[in-house]
């Protein structure tokens, strides 16, 4: 009984290390999902660009952004293993992507270009950091504990998320503050923008970097040394390698439906304060869901839980053919609620069972790289179908491919021997 108590149980630098994806994941949803793109489609079409165009150049900028980040992650990465540069570029890249999202809230209507760009800047911003902080779990807790201290960042990130976001629904549809609607949404990037500085301040606290390389000269010269010998190794791992290419195509289909989930459902004529209301119903979904999809991978094994996710999103491309209302639009939502946080807590799981322990950093790393790579595709997809079809959904659809090609390359992955963890 003792034992099964000290499980649930997290030291400071571990709740330190939850409490980031707490102060992040409001970005996440108030940026990347459900307000910005409602904002910004609402602003440019009302200074003439038409719907479909909106959507495309929203993808774009999510694509542009992502390449940014995925083209300087390995240089980042390899840099931030020396002794003392990770936790600066980590607070660097954040500090990035709180000012731009502050800066949402003071650029004129009317200038929607300009507004694109600060948001392709603060997704770069967002996306580093994250690069950091997905590496600093080898330094928040024991190998032992990283899939159940990993599951639980994604998990409490969902609730995180919600809170501002659950408040900024209050303030919307109760109307209560004299405010215009443009002032209020403005006012809730100014709360994300705070609430992702307040948040991060035990990060800063109690996360240290304990795992490193010692200083030497030439530090970027090496870093790109140290980057090529990385990606020997990997190729050294046949079956790290499968399952770093499976994971390029289905992580990219999941990351492009939820970036583009709000904007899809304003191209079907839903209201803005029903979609935002069922992209919080998504968000507690998501929550259950994660703790779900653990408990089942410790029955039946991750890789068969990851295949649960990629069928769920391959039905759900299928299904997005249908959207025509509010209710086939709460039904998608949902479907994505249960599968997006147990896929991407799996993966992640997963791949930290393939890799040697003993170059655990270099692999995580490599494994970010791909990740972010990923997001590229995805957003490009959707927006040049949607231009090409004229339909917004026919680009959804067509992310079945990631997805499908995803899967077949899994099969392939050897999943490891299943050990009995006690700690």
């Amino acid at each position: 009984m003792e034992i099964q108590k000290e499980r649930f149980k997290y030291t400071l630098s571990e709740k330190s290390w939850i409490l980031q994806d707490w102060a992040n994941s409001a970005y996440s949803i108030m940026v990347t999902t459900a307000v910005f793109p409602l904002f910004f489609k609402a602003v440019s079409e009302g200074s003439g660009v038409s719907a479909v165009n909106s959507t495309a150049y929203l993808g774009y900028a999510n694509a542009i952004g992502t390449l940014v980040v995925s083209l300087l992650a390995p240089i980042l990465g390899a840099v931030a293993d020396y002794k003392g540069y990770r936790n600066p570029m980590f607070t660097l890249a954040t500090g990035l992507g709180i000012i731009a999202t502050l800066s949402f809230a003071f650029i004129p209507n009317e200038n929607w270009l300009l507004l694109l760009i600060l948001y392709a800047v603060s997704s770069i911003g967002y996306g580093a950091a994250n690069i950091f902080y997905d590496a600093s779990l080898v330094d928040s807790t024991t190998l032992n504990r990283m899939d159940r201290i990993s599951s639980a960042g994604y998990g409490w990130g969902y609730i995180g998320s919600s809170i501002p976001f659950v408040i900024f629904i209050f303030f919307q549809l109760t109307g209560i503050l004299p405010i215009s609607q443009s002032a209020l949404i403005k006012g809730g990037f100014v709360a994300t923008a705070l609430w992702w500085l307040v948040f991060t301040i035990p990060y800063w606290k109690n996360v240290e970097q304990k795992t490193y390389i010692e200083k030497q000269p030439h530090i970027i010269k090496n870093s790109f040394l140290r980057l090529w010998k990385t990606i020997n190794n990997v190729r050294q791992y046949r079956n790290v390698f499968l399952f770093l290419i499976a994971y390029f195509f289905y992580i990219d289909g999941v990351g492009t439906i939820f970036q583009m989930a709000t904007a899809i459902g304003s191209d079907i004529g839903l209201a803005a304060n029903d979609l935002i209301v069922v992209m919080m119903v998504s968000q507690f979904v998501a929550f259950p869901s994660s703790i779900i999809y653990g408990i089942l991978a410790g029955r039946f094994g991750n890789k068969k839980m990851i295949y649960v996710g990629i069928i769920t999103y391959t039905f759900i491309c299928i299904y997005a053919l249908t959207l025509d209302s509010l209710l086939t639009f709460i039904t998608l939502a949902v479907l994505v609620g249960t599968a997006q946080g147990g896929i991407q807590a799996l993966s992640r799981s997963l791949f930290g069972q393939l890799i040697p322990k003993q170059h655990a950093n270099e692999f995580f790393g490599f494994y970010n790289i791909f990740g972010k790579f990923a997001a590229v595709v995805g957003p490009l997809l959707v927006g040049i179908i949607s231009q090409t079809t004229g339909n917004s959904l026919n680009g959804v659809f067509a992310l079945i491919i990631l997805f499908i090609i995803g899967g077949s390359v899994l099969y392939f992955v050897e999943e490891p021997a299943r050990e009995k963890k006690i700690g």
